[in-house]
């Protein structure tokens, strides 16, 4: 299954949902081990060290430093690896809001960490976008 390319159909069909969880970056130095009981949602490394996506709850009990408390929003269509122009109709939109977002692209879906404070702010955009495209 390789997922959807075409632009209107992406705008139109994704649904938005957002997660309960409230989430931050964590990095760990380069070679440390992940802590015990820290399941990330995402892990990148980068030559600073790991860095994490983590539910804050587990950073807290793990001791580790967190950064930029996030909801995530997942983006419920599945998106080709190749689409064009999905990831930046989104966050321009958000922009226009004056709301940063760090989107992350898996296989299936894209994901959408914006400021815990404006998750729902965020949702509604996203949905009045899927709508003026037809959604």
């Amino acid at each position: 299954m390789s997922g959807e390319t075409d632009l209107q159909k992406l705008l139109a069909w994704m649904t938005p949902l957002l997660c309960p969880e409230v989430y931050v970056f964590a990095t760990l130095p380069p070679g440390a081990a992940l802590p015990k009981g820290v399941e990330p949602v995402m892990r990148f490394v980068e030559r600073e060290g790991t860095k994490l996506i983590l539910a804050e709850s587990q950073t807290k009990a793990a001791g580790l430093a967190g950064t930029f408390r996030c909801r995530m929003i997942t983006l419920d269509i599945h998106s080709s690896l190749e689409a064009v122009g999905f990831l930046a109709a989104i966050t321009k939109r958000l922009a226009a809001a004056g709301m940063g977002v760090n989107p992350v692209s898996a296989f299936y879906h894209d994901h959408l960490f914006v400021p815990a404070e404006r998750a729902e702010e965020a949702l509604v955009i996203l949905q009045q976008l899927a709508a003026e495209n037809g959604g």
